[in-house]
C-alpha cells in the first residue's frame, strides 16, 4: 500500500526531469574539470546522450537507477513500487529495452559507451577513472 495519495504522488513523478538532474550534473562538472569538453544531449544521436565527445566518439549515459533498473544487486534504488507493480514492471522494461537498443545503435555508429549509474556518483575516484579509460589517459 502507498503511503502517499496517488494525487501527490501523480505530482512527485510529474517534478522528476529528464536532463540536467543531480547525477548528471556531478558528472559534467567532473568531466570539465578533467580538462574534457563535451556537447550535451545531441538530438541527432539515438537516446540523445547525455554527454557526446565526438572527437573522440565516446558518449556518457547518465542513469537514474529507478528509470532504467539498474541490474546490480546492491543497488538499492532499482525497486519496484508496491503500489501498481504490473503497470510498473511493464514501464520499466520498455525503458531497459529502450536502452538497450540505443547503446547497439551507438555503436553501430562507431560510439564507444560509457553507462554511469546514479548509486555510482559517490565515488569519484572509480569515475574519474572509468571516464578517463573512455576518454583517453588523464595525469592529474
Amino acid at each position: 500500500m502507498d503511503k502517499i495519495s496517488p494525487e501527490r504522488r501523480s505530482a512527485n513523478m510529474a517534478r522528476i526531469r529528464n536532463k540536467d538532474t543531480k547525477p548528471e550534473m556531478v558528472v559534467r562538472r567532473l568531466v570539465h574539470s578533467m580538462g574534457y569538453r563535451y556537447r550535451l544531449h545531441r538530438k541527432d544521436l539515438p537516446g540523445k546522450p547525455d554527454l557526446v565527445f565526438e572527437s573522440r566518439k565516446a558518449v556518457i549515459l547518465v542513469h537514474g537507477c529507478f528509470w532504467h533498473q539498474h541490474a546490480d544487486p546492491s543497488c538499492r534504488n532499482a525497486v519496484i513500487p508496491k503500489t501498481r507493480p504490473d503497470f510498473w514492471r511493464a514501464k520499466l522494461n520498455r525503458n531497459v529495452e529502450r536502452d538497450l537498443r540505443n547503446v547497439e545503435d551507438l555503436e553501430k555508429l562507431g560510439y564507444r559507451v560509457l553507462i554511469i549509474w546514479e548509486c555510482e556518483i559517490r565515488d569519484i575516484a572509480m569515475l574519474r577513472e572509468r571516464i578517463g579509460d573512455i576518454l583517453g589517459v588523464w595525469h592529474g
